[in-house]
């Protein structure tokens, strides 16, 4: 809960979106900074990851040292307050899955693995010891308990599953993807989804294999107020408003309070942070995205931003993409998560970097993700693909190539109709040739900046007949999406680890569970249970054959599945067992946001 502010004397409040105490706050954020007392934020971490050498969103970020708190070969679990969780009412919407979904989570000893905890910094071999969906053992020589199922991890990699910020599967066939891939919690936090609670309810209503949390949607909440388009919490209607140039536009004064309203009624709903699609939007009042910042520091939530336009790409830009977040952080103290660094910086990453670099060391609390392939995804209607914008990139029509037909376009009169005939159909653009060392270099650039977190921009499956989901596996033939769905982590595992040694085993756990579960602390409590092995721990783990782990999806055959996996537990439930999907299982659970 909120706390007053000092300067109108308003007190907390839990009233609905749009209740006149949401309104008067909107006010406050478009108008200046509000004096409340002490927002300067700090980051929350697991209790005693700080002493060895946890994360720290300012002033160099550091993660966890691989030398520290190894307590002679036996991990040093951080002690993890483990919230039963939710605010009252939050979940009302939800139905639980059947029982048939639930599968009762059970003992489960992983035996004799090579087991990374960046929370700690243990690498070593051991033992973990899983019991009711949390760690309680790890250490070596571990005595297996009555009913428990020995997994032999001999040779193996034992870590706590990749915590993926940014994915738009919302659907099993594309979780499952994720699952083989080494996910065990799938968030939709740069697009988000709205109403949160229909979200949230619909994930629940079907089962998910993985867990699942979403963002307040910036991106609904204007088309709803500029253009009156009802959300309806799903991804097709999410592409589809994309391209309508409707909500596109700068908001006036009482537009802006509204839509700031609704967004705030989403956070006390249980949104993890606001996702602000203003690359979609590029034309729109820089002070826009200085109110949302306002009431992110506010809430203490995060953002995360797809940015708009850089000035190299369109110089009569009203901001600087990359700028405006650093500038936006230090002014209003917000946490701000910079999404997919590598696709909206393109061939100008080294640029980017550089100031991103520069807001940190000054303090600022900016986070970054990439992932690893020189093409995007989106719907063909963005405005960033209109045929004149993608020659300001250098990049031509014949760039796009239409997801569910494999339609490579033509020409800028073939782009035009498409993007008119359907706007929200899905398309792949690629602003890096993958076969260019120079190109390829910059996607290598994007990784290894210090701290950057690997998340996936993981899109849903298409199949011809329409349908974006299927319970079958393997998945039936004919599935389109980008291959990032199926391959992000596991390729990043092989190009960072093991091809150019640029990673440590420990480095990759570190930025693809440690870091995203961290950007997460302060607005979700229960995240702290995520991204470690420490005892008490959230039993999301992954088992990896380090010598074999690949990812093997193309953007021809985009649904094959990576391989190396071999087992994954998702809250203690086997998802993925001998490199396999266990079709039974969908013991996903919502992680929720509990802003001030």
């Amino acid at each position: 809960m909120r706390a007053g502010c000092e300067e109108c004397d308003e007190p907390a409040t839990t009233r609905a979106p749009g209740a006149p105490g949401r309104a008067r706050r909107a006010e406050r954020w478009t108008g200046g900074r509000c004096r409340r007392p002490s927002w300067r934020a700090v980051a929350v971490r697991p209790p005693d990851l700080a002493g060895a050498g946890g994360f720290v969103r300012s002033n160099g970020h550091r993660g966890a040292d691989s030398s520290a708190g190894t307590n002679g070969g036996q991990a040093r679990p951080p002690r993890v307050a483990l919230s039963g969780g939710s605010a009252t009412g939050r979940r009302s919407a939800e139905r639980a899955p059947p029982r048939s979904r639930r599968r009762r989570s059970m003992r489960t000893l992983l035996r004799g693995g090579r087991v990374i905890d960046p929370g700690t910094g243990f690498d070593g071999i051991a033992d973990v010891l899983v019991s009711d969906g949390v760690v309680t053992a790890v250490a070596s020589g571990l005595a297996a308990p009555p009913d428990c199922t020995v997994v032999d991890a001999a040779g193996l990699v034992v870590g706590p599953g990749f915590v993926d910020l940014h994915s738009h599967v919302h659907s099993i066939a594309g979780q499952r993807l994720q699952a083989m891939d080494g996910v065990t919690t799938a968030l939709d936090l740069e697009a988000g989804l709205m109403p949160i609670a229909q979200a949230y309810a619909d994930a629940a209503a079907a089962g998910r294999p993985l867990h699942y949390g979403f963002s307040a949607s910036w991106a609904a909440a204007r088309a709803q107020v500029l253009a009156g388009i009802e959300p309806d919490a799903s991804i097709a209607s999410g592409l589809a408003v994309l391209g309508n140039p409707a909500w596109q536009r700068s908001s006036s004064a009482r537009e802006l309070a509204d839509w700031l309203s609704l967004v705030d009624g989403e956070l006390a709903g249980g949104a993890l942070g606001i996702g602000v699609l203003l690359g979609y939007a590029p034309a729109t009042d820089p002070g826009e995205f200085l109110a949302v910042a306002r009431l992110a520091a506010e809430a203490g939530v995060p953002t995360f931003t797809h940015v708009r336009e850089l000035v190299e790409v369109d110089p009569a830009t009203p901001a600087d993409g990359s700028e405006e977040i650093a500038i936006a952080a230090a002014e209003t103290g917000a946490a701000m998560h910079h999404c997919h660094v590598n696709s909206t910086s393109g061939h100008h990453v080294d640029r980017v970097l550089g100031a991103l670099d520069r807001a940190r060391r000054s303090g600022s609390r900016v986070t970054v993700e990439a992932y690893p392939y020189g093409a995007g995804s989106t719907a063909v209607g963005a405005s960033f693909l209109d045929p004149d914008r993608l020659r300001m990139k250098g990049l031509s029509p014949s760039s796009v190539v239409m997801l569910e037909t494999g339609e490579r376009v033509g020409d800028a009169a073939r782009l035009r109709y498409l993007r008119a005939a359907d706007p929200g159909a899905p398309c792949i653009l690629e602003f890096l040739d993958e076969e260019n060392p120079c190109d390829l270099a910059m996607l290598h650039q994007a990784l290894v900046f210090p701290d950057a977190i690997v998340a996936s921009d993981a899109m849903p499956v298409f199949w011809p007949d329409g349908s974006n989901d299927s319970t079958e596996w393997p998945l039936p033939p004919g599935g389109m999406t980008h291959p990032r769905t199926a391959g992000t982590f596991s390729r990043t595992l092989r190009r960072m680890v093991r091809e150019t040694e640029a990673w440590t085993w420990p480095e990759a756990f570190r930025r693809c569970s440690y870091l995203p579960a961290r950007v997460l602390d302060e607005v979700a409590p229960r995240a702290r249970a995520k991204g470690h092995l420490g005892v008490g721990a959230d039993a999301d783990i992954v088992v990896i054959d380090p010598d074999a782990v690949t990812d093997t999806a193309t953007y021809f055959e985009p649904t094959r599945p990576s391989v190396g996996v071999r087992h994954l537990f998702v809250g203690g439930v086997p998802v993925v067992s001998a490199g396999d999907i266990r079709a039974d299982a969908l013991p996903g659970k919502p992680l929720r946001g509990e802003p001030r």
